[in-house]
């Protein structure tokens, strides 16, 4: 029997849960959970703010541990072996996008905490495809958030083409913002932070922002009009959108990876006149985030983190609630 912690209906506290995997999949890996972050994803999930949760959820999808069985079709892996699950648990891995290594856009990818049982547990299963192994020299401890927070703000970086000569400004220091500032200054990049929070603003060069600015000074924005080659937004919430379009450099691109539930609006005339994109992307394919880890470990990227024990989880999903993160939470089995 798994033990687990899960919301039984939308907004409820976690309570432990029992139940039973059963046979293990012939495609399938078995993890005993060593720490699993969580991720503003998880309380999107429990309270159903998107829609498609299943209950009862057992949340955690930035999972290191080690294997403790495998499938007879699991392909490179090995039990024993210390490994990472994002949020991808499965996808059907034949279709045009899991063949090019974009599973994660797969239209039967299995999210690891919809339709399937998280790591907020004792144990967790996933198809082999999805799962990574942890390169040496990555603190086991910390690196459960770059399964979907590193993952996510590393992507455009690599599906872009960004160069090291390039500008690129983060929107939000926060859970994903500050990875984005790190994955930036590694990657070469002059780096701009925007913030509305002045205090963040020495954090934010030491996570390897050269400038920073307030997100809320419009003098300031325009300041900048033309000069970024990516802008990337992490935060979930409305910007002054037209001065962020107006930052662009020519062929610029506003990437966004917060869940903003609002409408953007626009001018087509701003995207045409500099030939300026506006893009949006999940994480990515198995492939992407084994590159990720392993850029990490060579640039020595982890996320700033701050732990709780398992069964705190409501503590830290409330700690997460109230915006004093910081920057990423991560349970200890």
């Amino acid at each position: 029997m798994v033990q687990a912690w899960a919301a039984m209906a939308p907004g409820q506290t976690l309570e432990r849960y029992e139940y039973e995997a059963g046979p293990i999949g012939s495609d399938d890996v078995e993890v005993e959970v060593e720490t699993c972050g969580i991720c503003h994803s998880d309380l999107s999930v429990v309270n159903n703010e998107w829609g498609i949760s299943t209950f009862p959820a057992v949340p955690g999808h930035e999972i290191i541990g080690r294997i403790v069985a495998a499938g007879p079709h699991a392909k490179g892996v090995s039990v024993g072996q210390r490994v990472g699950i994002g949020w991808s648990a499965e996808s059907c891995m034949h279709c045009p996008q899991c063949l090019a290594g974009d599973g994660n856009l797969c239209a039967e990818n299995v999210a690891t905490i919809v339709g399937h049982y998280g790591g907020f547990a004792d144990r967790v299963r996933a198809n082999w495809q999805w799962v990574i192994p942890l390169p040496d020299g990555l603190d086991a401890r910390d690196a459960g958030p770059l399964l979907c927070g590193g993952t996510t703000v590393f992507a455009p970086f690599h599906e872009y083409g960004i160069s090291p000569i390039q500008r690129v400004g983060v929107v939000g220091i926060g859970g994903l913002g500050h990875l984005g500032l790190k994955f930036a200054r590694a990657w070469g990049c002059e780096v701009t932070a925007f913030t509305s929070t002045d205090a963040k603003a020495d954090e934010a060069r030491g996570f390897g922002a050269h400038h920073v600015v307030n997100s809320r000074d419009r003098d300031a924005l325009r300041a900048l009009a033309g000069s970024l080659d990516l802008l990337l937004v992490t935060v979930n919430v409305p910007l002054d959108w037209p001065a962020m379009v107006g930052m662009l450099a020519p062929r610029g691109r506003m990437h966004i990876v917060g869940a903003v539930l609002k409408p953007i609006p626009v001018l087509a005339m701003d995207l045409i006149t500099g030939q300026r994109s506006i893009s949006g992307s999940p994480t990515a394919g198995p492939t992407v985030m084994a590159k990720m880890l392993e850029f990490s470990a060579r640039h020595g990227i982890l996320p700033q983190t701050e732990h709780f024990a398992m069964d705190q989880v409501n503590d830290a999903l409330e700690h997460l609630k109230s915006g004093n993160a910081r920057y990423r939470i991560v349970l200890d089995a």
